[in-house]
């Protein structure tokens, strides 16, 4: 074992358990009042349900032995896992910095289905959705799968944590349905700088996300935290420039979902790309997430918080582009399509290819049992007075007139 390692993997897990409330007040600000508290809470409740069952279940299933498609049981209930060495770092240490994955990874699918999903149906589907979607990827990419001895790259988790969850929220968004008042009433943002104060936290704490990756204090992490620094500096420009082109009004809203979409598209490329080449990632990662946005909002998909514009198709372009910066010069592992390898950018088509039809099919399948056994949906009435009041008998902002919630 080896001190610098374990100290620096102390310091980032504690900064990826810091990303769930910073996306917490990320996703809180865009939504009403009446649902702010609700909005926040399906982030802040993933700590307890998904954090249990990776420590009984999640764990073994991602990282014991198995086979290329899943892990074997001999780690549930942390058999096994004890401060013996993992790596550099202790066994229980590593658990702990894999755990903050899945916990905010299950967050990220509520921003689709905020302001209108039944809370007990939210939690019964992270919890199924943690065990049977989230755990078999990991496997395949980071436990030893089919898809690690195919050599894709996913430093931190463009195909695991991004596109697996953007394509989990879409399912989610189209099973639900869309807000009743979707289309018909402006939706908008209660608090845009709570929504500052969540991107601001998620860039901070993304350092131990993508930096954290490496697994010890090394050159590989130093290199993740330069382009975890550069990227989303490159896309925050080139965003600006688009909503200047467009309106000529740069929002604070853009600004903030622009940070968040260089920060998903860097997450799979952080270790194995060069500075300039993060730059230039980030900008081209701007464009597709910003038109997909745009286009969304003309359809009659409610994706409410946009996690598909920002998570799926920002991950999907930080993954595929992984296949074309890698430089094997900075990494040891492969180089991509720029540095005469173009067959790892076939393989990073086959990952993400596999990570959408996954997700999809099984996000589907639960989606539909927990719905046969309780609605998936708040009535008309709860989704009036707001979730907040309705889901837990609380107010986020009570007045001297009385409850908010007369106003709705």
């Amino acid at each position: 074992m080896n001190a610098a390692d374990t100290g620096w993997m102390l310091i980032s897990t504690a900064l990826v358990l810091l990303m769930t409330p910073a996306l917490a007040f990320f996703y809180g600000g865009l939504v009403r009042s009446k649902n702010s508290l609700n909005t926040m809470m399906m982030s802040y409740i993933s700590f307890g349900f998904v954090g249990v069952l990776w420590a009984v279940v999640g764990y073994s299933l991602a990282f014991a032995a198995g086979n290329d498609w899943i892990g074997d049981t001999s780690r549930i209930f942390l058999r096994g896992v004890g401060l013996e060495p993992q790596g550099t770092i202790p066994h229980y240490l590593f658990m702990c910095y894999q755990g903050t994955f899945a916990i905010i990874t299950a967050a990220l699918i509520s921003g689709a289905i905020v302001e209108r999903m039944r809370f007990s149906a939210y939690l019964a589907f992270i919890s199924l959705w943690c065990v049977f979607v989230y755990a078999p990827v990991a496997h395949w990419v980071w436990g030893g799968g089919w898809l690690a001895k195919m050599g894709a790259l996913d430093f931190a988790g463009g195909t695991v944590v991004h596109v697996n969850a953007g394509v989990a929220a879409l399912v989610a968004a189209l099973c639900v349905g869309p807000r009743r008042d979707y289309k018909k009433t402006p939706l908008l943002p209660h608090n845009v700088p709570f929504t500052l104060l969540g991107a601001g936290l998620l860039w901070f704490g993304w350092f131990g996300f993508n930096a954290g990756s490496a697994l010890a204090a090394s050159n590989s992490a130093a290199l993740a935290f330069t382009t975890t620094f550069l990227a989303p500096m490159g896309t925050l420009f080139v965003w600006t420039l688009l909503d200047l082109a467009r309106t000529g009004k740069p929002t604070a809203v853009g600004a903030a979902t622009a940070i968040v979409v260089g920060l998903v598209a860097i997450t799979p490329a952080a270790g194995f790309i060069g500075p300039m080449s993060a730059i230039l990632l980030g900008g081209l990662s701007a464009v597709p997430s910003y038109f997909a946005l745009l286009w969304r909002a003309k359809t009659s998909l409610d994706d409410s918080l946009d996690v598909v514009a920002a998570h799926g198709v920002g991950g999907t372009v930080g993954a595929l582009l992984t296949g074309v910066f890698a430089q094997k010069a900075l990494n040891g592992v492969a180089d991509g399509l720029l540095f005469g390898n173009p067959a790892q950018l076939g393989i990073q088509f086959a990952a993400v290819g596999a990570a959408i039809v996954y997700s999809g099919a099984l996000s589907f399948v639960l989606l539909k049992l927990i719905g046969a056994v309780i609605p998936l949906r708040a009535d008309a009435d709860a989704e009036s007075v707001g979730l907040d009041l309705s889901q837990h008998g609380e107010e986020a902002y009570v007045h001297a007139g009385g409850s908010e919630a007369s106003a709705y």
